[in-house]
């Protein structure tokens, strides 16, 4: 347990194990699976005015309640199938976001047809290379950017919904467009030879 402390995280991780496994093992991860990227586009839209670890802590409940996040299945859910799940306390009860994951995985769809993938589609805003942002602290990292502007902007046209800037900024940085770890985080480093 001792050594645990002595690792070197961004500071925002705190002491929750849920938290620190999510930090460890996936934040910052370039990824480039569609179903995963789905995945992180549906849970950060359902952050929106909430703190991540809220919607961490119910993900394995989204997972469970919507497929595995299964793109197809999830955008031939039925309006009763989304009532119902309204009704589910392990959720984020808010009716607009739960009806956006269906919308979204619609114009997911819509969008792996025209480009292939969404990975195609996402990974050609940072030119198909992780952003390594070299910061020293948190406090320097934004919570939206140019890029973020510009994705979020596209995707709004595209039809998708709870994808403001600030959403798309924290996509980015889950789904490893940009290494927002602090320069002195063990992961910082793992990022960057991921490459």
């Amino acid at each position: 347990m001792g050594s645990h402390n002595l690792i070197k995280r961004c500071s925002w991780v705190g002491i929750d194990p849920l938290y620190i496994n999510y930090h460890d093992k996936e934040w910052g991860v370039p990824t480039y699976d569609d179903q995963v990227l789905f995945e992180f586009l549906c849970l950060e839209g359902q952050q929106a005015g909430l703190s991540w670890i809220t919607v961490l802590k119910k993900r394995e409940d989204y997972k469970r309640l919507f497929y595995n996040f299964d793109i197809s299945k999830v955008s031939n859910m039925s309006d009763l199938e989304i009532e119902k799940l309204l009704l589910n306390t392990l959720l984020i009860r808010n009716k607009l976001k739960l009806y956006s994951i269906r919308n979204n995985a619609i114009i997911f769809k819509k969008v792996q047809k025209k480009y292939g993938s969404f990975s195609n589609y996402i990974w050609a805003f940072v030119h198909e290379k992780t952003n390594h942002c070299d910061r020293e602290n948190e406090h320097e990292v934004p919570s939206r950017s140019e890029i973020s502007d510009e994705m979020s902007k596209n995707l709004k046209l595209k039809g998708f919904k709870f994808i403001g800037s600030t959403i798309c900024y924290s996509f980015m940085q889950a789904a490893g467009l940009i290494n927002d770890h602090s320069k002195d985080c063990f992961r910082y480093c793992d990022i960057k030879k991921m490459e």
